[in-house]
């Protein structure tokens, strides 16, 4: 199943490695940032996840979740979420329901049955606005960031200047 632009995101209902309840519908209100990443590392914190750390403080300004997703075993995603010291959700995927929901499986061109490196941007309405297929893990949140700023600053402007 190929979801696109415009359809509503596929349900997750998960819990995270810390134990969170992590359902989609619950946060209807809110924006969600779901980006899926192909393994927690083991030597460290990977570029993507401290990006998306340190830019948390202004996804949150904005009204939007990070949630981040691999197949990794919920003691895997536990190590990473320590190493990085990552405060948003981390849902281990190890059965790939959520993966394969978002048709991310894949992994190095398909060869591997791990999660791709992908991103996709829901609005508070629980519709997909934006799916990153191609993630420069280096810049990536950066990339998130400015398109959830633009879409946020048009939905606050007064109607007259949206015309």
């Amino acid at each position: 199943m190929t979801i696109k632009i415009g359809d509503f995101a596929p349900e997750i209902d998960a819990r995270s490695d810390d134990g969170r309840s992590v359902k989609l519908s619950t946060l209807r209100g809110a924006w969600v940032v779901l980006y899926f990443y192909p393994r927690a590392s083991s030597l460290g914190c990977s570029v993507e996840a401290a990006r998306f750390q340190q830019a948390l403080p202004e996804f949150e300004r904005l009204g939007a979740v990070v949630v981040g997703v691999s197949t990794d075993t919920e003691a895997a995603q536990a190590k990473f979420r320590e190493t990085c010291d990552l405060r948003f959700p981390l849902l281990p995927d190890g059965d790939k329901t959520i993966s394969r929901a978002y048709g991310v499986i894949g992994g190095l061109m398909g060869l591997l049955n791990m999660a791709d490196r992908q991103t996709f941007l829901i609005d508070p309405e629980g519709r997909l606005v934006q799916h990153w297929r191609r993630v420069n893990p280096h810049k990536h949140a950066a990339e998130v960031l400015a398109d959830l700023r633009r879409r946020v600053d048009v939905l606050s402007e007064p109607p007259a200047v949206r015309g």
